[in-house]
């Protein structure tokens, strides 16, 4: 289901208003649908007791991955701000219509 979710070759293409993406929205849906249907209930069951024990405590907190896609971000806003000017200067002076 995922292939298909992000998948660009589509049973209807998206540009087709409305019905571009109720087939999306059905066949996905479905596609959940069946996979939760295949998964047998016993171990369905075991997997959610297992989730409800390990959020006793409350939500589970990762201070690495969290201070790691803020360094990112940061990253990213730096070079934007920094080189956004000079990227303008350099598609300016190469437009032939000036």
């Amino acid at each position: 289901m995922v292939g298909y979710a992000l998948s660009p070759i589509d049973l209807i293409p998206d540009f087709i208003p409305v019905l571009g993406y109720l087939d999306d929205v059905i066949i996905v849906s479905a596609g959940i649908y069946l996979s939760l249907r295949m998964i047998p209930s016993d171990v369905l069951e075991e997997c959610r007791d297992r989730a409800k024990s390990e959020l006793q405590g409350g939500q589970p907190k990762n201070w690495a991955a969290a201070f790691i896609i803020v360094l990112i971000w940061l990253v990213v806003v730096f070079f934007v701000v920094r080189l956004g000017p000079i990227a303008a200067d350099l598609i300016h002076e190469a437009t032939p219509w000036q």
